[in-house]
């Protein structure tokens, strides 16, 4: 067993060692203080090891964290199901992407930083959206800025070809993810249900379902 970190610690990491150095000979107490942060920060930036569900008939949760709504909205003529989840700060906050699919635009919105447990976040907070097209349809996943996050980080490109379950973003420090798809898909989660990014399965297609399954480590 080991422990992996999330790529985006090294400066973090590196500003909060200085500091502990620092204050180790002009004031303990602060000392203390950062040693704690240290800590806080290496459990913040954790990476652990996913066994992700593969299929074109099925959605992973792309995020960590609890569900705190489920409704219908329309995407032009298209009727959708939209999921958003909220990470706290002791959330695993790395980014999955539901399925495998091609990256077809990714749109950033500055905005606010409203509570991100609010239904009015999703349109008004800083957010990103990617927009995916896999066998099924348009699948779209937005990272928006919480009360506390300050910064969203992505890292695939429009036209990349991406798989199910990979890494693609990162939230800095609280926040909240929606996936929304077509309502062709059966919703397999509820509200108030705790998701772990890559892992669980929020919906399904019920025409194409397969109840044989292989799994892949990422």
């Amino acid at each position: 067993m080991y422990f992996r970190f999330h790529k985006e610690i090294s400066v973090s990491v590196i500003i909060v060692l200085l500091l502990i150095i620092f204050f180790y000979f002009i004031y303990i107490p602060f000392f203390v203080i950062f040693l704690i942060t240290l800590l806080f920060v290496l459990y913040f930036f954790r990476d652990p090891i996913r066994s992700v569900p593969l299929g074109d008939d099925i959605l992973v949760s792309p995020a960590d964290g609890i569900i705190t709504s489920i409704t219908e909205k329309k995407i032009g003529k298209k009727n959708y199901i939209k999921i958003s989840t909220f990470l706290s700060v002791f959330d695993v906050h790395i980014q999955r992407l539901p399925t495998k699919a091609t990256v077809e635009k990714i749109e950033y919105f500055e905005g606010k930083f409203l509570n991100a447990t609010l239904d009015k976040s999703s349109e008004e907070n800083e957010r990103l959206t990617i927009t995916l097209k896999n066998s099924k349809g348009t699948i779209y996943v937005t990272q928006i800025a919480g009360l506390i996050a300050r910064r969203i980080m992505c890292y695939v490109k429009e036209n990349d070809s991406v798989e199910q379950g990979e890494q693609y973003g990162i939230i800095k420090f609280g926040s909240r993810v929606d996936i929304s798809y077509p309502d062709s898909y059966v919703t397999s989660v509820s509200v108030g249900q705790r998701c772990v990014g890559g892992e669980t399965i929020m919906a399904y297609d019920a025409k194409t379902l397969n109840h044989k399954r292989s799994y892949k480590k990422i």
